[in-house]
């Protein structure tokens, strides 16, 4: 994978997340609830992975 596209794929990660978190914070989503959920999805997307 070239550089420039890596560097995006990153960037545009880590503009998603802050995205996520200010979205949730403005809607008052406590960020325990939202952690919550991120930890949820990774063990589902595990599971998946694993079986």
């Amino acid at each position: 994978m070239p550089l420039p596209y890596f560097l995006l794929m990153l960037a545009s990660v880590i503009i998603a997340a802050g995205a996520t978190i200010a979205l949730a914070t403005w809607a008052g989503l406590p960020l325990v609830a939202l952690g919550f959920a991120a930890l949820a999805g990774s063990l589902l997307l595990g599971l998946r992975q694993w079986r």
